[in-house]
């Protein structure tokens, strides 16, 4: 851990001083465009724009590292409240870094804000100077356990490893957020997008999306050995090596962000890399094993997608993004709460404090009747905005009612059957919400 600390301390440092080469060189107002030059793949540049291209192939690369072993040394010493604040707080750091440099160069802002981009690598160099310190003053910690049997991967086939790999990305959670992308950019253009598009921005969302799943589970491999439903995922069942889904899940995730700013544009790279960086510092790390709101606050993460379908279409997020976002952010706690009354068991015994655990199974039924009833208000409320019409209102009314007569009926029976049939109904209730949406808006634009 005190290794890696230092080797993003160096890095940091030397990110400082490629940006004070460009600052030195006057190569700063040099690009036009962001994350390139405005010259797509062409990388016939020279001179000053040679040289801020540099200086931002050099980030990227530093930047990667310096999540790689933030994320690490997290891992290794995520029971210590001082590191979890310091690493959060200089990845918080380095995001709004980011931002801010692109900004700049993106929305033409004063160039005096060149000093507060070069302020915040400067606090983010100070972090893992600070982290370094920290660590090095801990007592040796042992690493996560393996959780699993020692395999020898080489003799095993190929097609067993890559469906491994696939498993990580967890690719039935990623079919339901694709349908919601593709459900925010139909919504955004009334009807069908290019396709070229459409396949663009889906591709990078299931980037994204699996790259967040995989690191997940590198994180949870601890508590997946503890489960019966996750023991035998390819991490706790020691089919993988932690170290190999870690390095898959980061680079899945650059992949979907340098698709995304590319050929789709720099805010639905910026939204979707957001996504991915919430579930796993925010939920996976913090809010999962900490507090029974773990999935109210953590479904923000999954409320992304069809923003990134917005912006992608339309380059900005407005208040129909918004609305799309508070329907997913209010149908993940019932949704999830269904599963968990089915495997209380299985958190119990990993210690993870979901509702049905901590406060009882009879809390949980009525916590999923409140999130419901809220979640079936607000979709039927957006019709007052006229930013949808008779067709909707009737779709979302008759989803709705189901949703609440099963949330009822789950509340009253007591039996787990009901709690795996209002789960299941809740997967078909978004899905056809969404197609409801799209459809009201591609008839009410003929």
């Amino acid at each position: 851990a005190m290794r890696r600390t230092l080797v993003a301390a160096g890095g940091t440092y030397l990110l400082i001083i490629s940006g004070s080469l460009v600052v030195g060189s006057g190569a700063s107002g040099s690009c036009d465009a962001w994350p390139l030059c405005g010259g797509g793949f062409s990388f016939g540049f020279d001179g000053l724009p040679a040289i801020q291209l540099l200086h931002r192939g050099v980030a990227a690369v530093i930047g990667l590292l310096i999540v790689f072993s933030l994320v690490s040394v997290l891992a290794r010493h995520r029971r210590q409240p001082a590191v979890r604040a310091t690493v959060a707080l200089t990845l918080a750091a380095l995001a709004f870094q980011v931002a801010v440099g692109a900004a700049v160069v993106t929305l033409r802002l004063p160039a005096a804000l060149r000093g507060l981009h070069l302020a915040l690598a400067s606090a983010v160099w100070a972090g893992t100077v600070v982290l370094a310190v920290i660590v090095r003053r801990l007592s040796p910690h042992p690493a996560l356990p393996w959780s699993g049997r020692d395999i020898d991967v080489a003799r095993r086939p190929a097609r067993d490893v890559v469906l491994d790999y696939v498993s990580l990305a967890k690719p039935r959670i990623i079919a339901l957020l694709l349908i919601t992308a593709l459900g925010g950019m139909m919504m955004a253009e009334r009807g069908w997008p290019s396709t070229g598009l459409v396949v663009l921005t889906l591709l990078g969302g299931a980037l994204a999306a699996a790259g967040a799943g995989a690191i997940n589970c590198w994180i949870d491999r601890d508590i997946d050995g503890e489960m019966l439903r996750t023991r035998r995922r390819p991490l706790p069942d020691g089919r993988i090596a932690p170290g190999h889904a870690l390095l898959f899940g980061i680079v899945l995730g650059l992949l979907a962000f340098v698709l995304l700013a590319f050929w789709v544009n720099v805010l639905a790279a910026t939204l979707a890399i957001s996504g991915l960086l919430f579930y796993v510092f925010v939920y996976t790390l913090w809010l999962k094993r900490s507090t029974v709101q773990n999935i109210v606050i953590g479904g923000a993460a999954g409320a992304i997608p069809p923003v990134v379908g917005w912006a992608a279409v339309t380059h900005r997020v407005d208040l129909t993004a918004v609305y799309l976002f508070a329907v997913i952010f209010l149908w993940t706690p019932p949704h999830f709460w269904a599963l968990a009354l089915r495997l209380r068991g299985d958190y119990a015994r990993a210690r993870v404090p979901m509702l049905p655990v901590v406060r009882g199974e009879a809390a949980a039924r009525r916590q999923i009747v409140a999130y419901t009833l809220v979640l079936v208000a607000v979709t039927l409320a957006v019709v007052l905005t006229g930013v949808l019409g008779t067709i909707y209102l009737l779709g979302a009314a008759l989803l709705g009612a189901g949703f609440i007569a099963l949330a009822i009926l789950n509340l009253r029976a007591h039996r787990q059957r009901w709690s795996r049939v209002l789960f299941d109904y809740s997967i078909a209730y978004l899905g056809l919400l969404f197609a409801v949406m799209v459809a009201d808006r591609m008839i009410g634009k003929v």
